[in-house]
């Protein structure tokens, strides 16, 4: 697998969530409390406010999206001022289960495709830890090709619920998350990890370490895999990305580990093998330093989608 697959299978727990909501009203708030995963918000028609916990108000336009990553608290509004305190707010919720029957697609003045993906954020990875709380996305025509047919099918997909939905709706919200985080990617100019990617050397290495993490790498066979010496992989490898190159494999095959036992009902050796570890008990040893607990505790403590 490449980095933001792994970033992202790494952190995911159970099946993504989404919602179409419609208002013909003028006067409107909807309070979205913090949680535990990321959230976004597509607007289908109309024009709302997003007015976070933590940072300035970003209006919205009729195609534009906005991701939140770390599930930031925020408010959904029909203006950008006198709602941050939330006294007209309406819990999501109770907004939802109250605006919904009331009013169709067709005579909505507002829509928006909302979602939601529980991450566990014990598994995050430092490409996701950098993403800003919150990123917009306007609707350039020509920009993100592919974000703006992911958010195509999707609203056709929510709006019909043909044969297939369970399947199709969960896949496109894998995908459109994707494309969110690759979109932001494109166009960031502070972002650690943009530059991380962009580097052939340090690029190729991660490709390598993520494809197959268990395989018994080393520095020197690293290098070669990467066609660079030692040292040049080492020096670009550990600016880049903030720790050497075997010290990030041993981070990596211990969160990979965690999804595992998170996910999976597979016995301790298995995971240990998965992840590289002949020994189960140099695994767990390992684990335990990294976690603060050993494998078969910490997965009686985060039971997961398992």
């Amino acid at each position: 697998m490449d980095v933001l697959s792994d970033a992202i299978a790494a952190m995911r727990l159970g099946q993504p969530t989404t919602s179409r909501l419609c208002t013909a009203d003028r006067d409107w708030c909807t309070r979205l409390s913090p949680y535990e995963g990321a959230g976004f918000h597509i607007v289908l028609r109309g024009s709302c406010w997003v007015l976070p916990d933590e940072g300035e108000p970003v209006l919205l336009g009729t195609g534009d999206a906005v991701l939140l990553p770390h599930g930031t608290g925020h408010l959904l509004s029909d203006g950008p001022a006198d709602t941050r305190a939330g006294s007209r707010a309406i819990p999501f919720e109770q907004w939802y289960a109250r605006r919904e029957p009331e009013t169709s697609s067709g005579t909505a003045r507002f829509e928006v495709l909302c979602g939601k993906y529980r991450l566990d954020e014990r598994g995050r990875h430092p490409m996701i830890a950098e993403l800003p709380n919150l990123i917009h996305l306007p609707a350039r025509v020509g920009d993100h090709v592919e974000l703006r047919a992911a958010v195509d099918l999707l609203g056709r997909e929510v709006d019909r619920r043909g044969p297939g939905s369970c399947i199709a709706v969960p896949s496109l919200l894998d995908l459109l998350l994707v494309y969110m985080i690759r979109a932001w990617m494109a166009e960031s100019s502070t972002g650690v990890w943009p530059a991380v990617l962009g580097d052939p050397v340090t690029a190729a290495a991660l490709r390598a370490l993520h494809t197959d993490p268990a395989a018994p790498w080393s520095n020197e066979s690293l290098a070669a895999e990467t066609g660079v010496s030692r040292a040049t992989l080492t020096r670009r490898f550990t600016a880049l990305v903030g720790r050497p190159p075997m010290g990030y494999l041993t981070w990596w095959r211990l969160t990979r580990a965690a999804a595992l036992l998170r996910d999976t009902t597979d016995p301790l050796s298995a995971i240990a093998g998965r992840v590289g570890y002949a020994n189960p008990y140099a695994f767990s040893n390992a684990f335990k330093k990294e976690f603060g607990a050993p494998p078969g505790r910490y997965r009686e403590n985060h039971p997961g989608a398992a």
